[in-house]
């Protein structure tokens, strides 16, 4: 038997992860919704609930800024807003071009380009339909005072992580 007729063994087909880390994503989209609007209607804005006395409250803040309220007290808001939302929007279809591209393999990397899509989204939805990101999560540690956050910029944080660990991880030898 010859090379060219030696039979070979079935290719074996691994699942395609895409279409679950983008459900993922949408995950991410779903929770960063409905935990705004839990706070939009249980929470007057400008208000907080005391969860853990002196560490974490639940908060009801408009951000119009970025990240940490960066640009929020600028000279120009509308243009502070259109530059956030066009930056979110390459920064979406990047990820997005990556996770697909990627998406084949289930890995550490994978899922944190679905965080930090999902998340994305979130506070893209946000800022285009209603001007402002909705913050709620503050927490204290000590003396130092975490700028309130939300699920999004949580998951944005929890993928960004994962792919510095990712990074730094020893990688198989081939």
């Amino acid at each position: 038997m010859n090379l060219h007729t030696m039979p070979f063994p079935p290719q074996q087909r691994s699942r395609d992860w895409r279409i679950p880390l983008l459900i993922l994503s949408a995950l991410v989209v779903i929770a960063d919704r409905f935990s705004k609007l839990w706070v939009v209607h249980h929470i007057p804005s400008g208000g907080a609930r005391v969860v853990i006395p002196g560490v974490f409250r639940l908060t009801h803040v408009l951000n119009s800024g970025a990240a940490f309220s960066l640009f929020a007290d600028s000279v120009s808001p509308g243009a502070v807003r259109i530059g956030l939302i066009v930056f979110s929007v390459i920064a979406a279809f990047i990820v997005l071009g990556l996770l697909l591209r990627t998406g084949r393999y289930l890995t550490i990397s994978t899922v944190a380009l679905a965080l930090i899509l999902g998340g994305a989204v979130g506070n893209l939805y946000d800022r285009a339909r209603l001007y402002y990101v909705v913050d709620f999560l503050e927490v204290t540690i000590v003396h130092y005072h975490w700028p309130d956050f939300n699920v999004a910029d949580s998951c944005i944080v929890i993928g960004a992580c994962l792919l510095v660990i990712e990074i730094f991880r020893p990688q198989p030898q081939i």
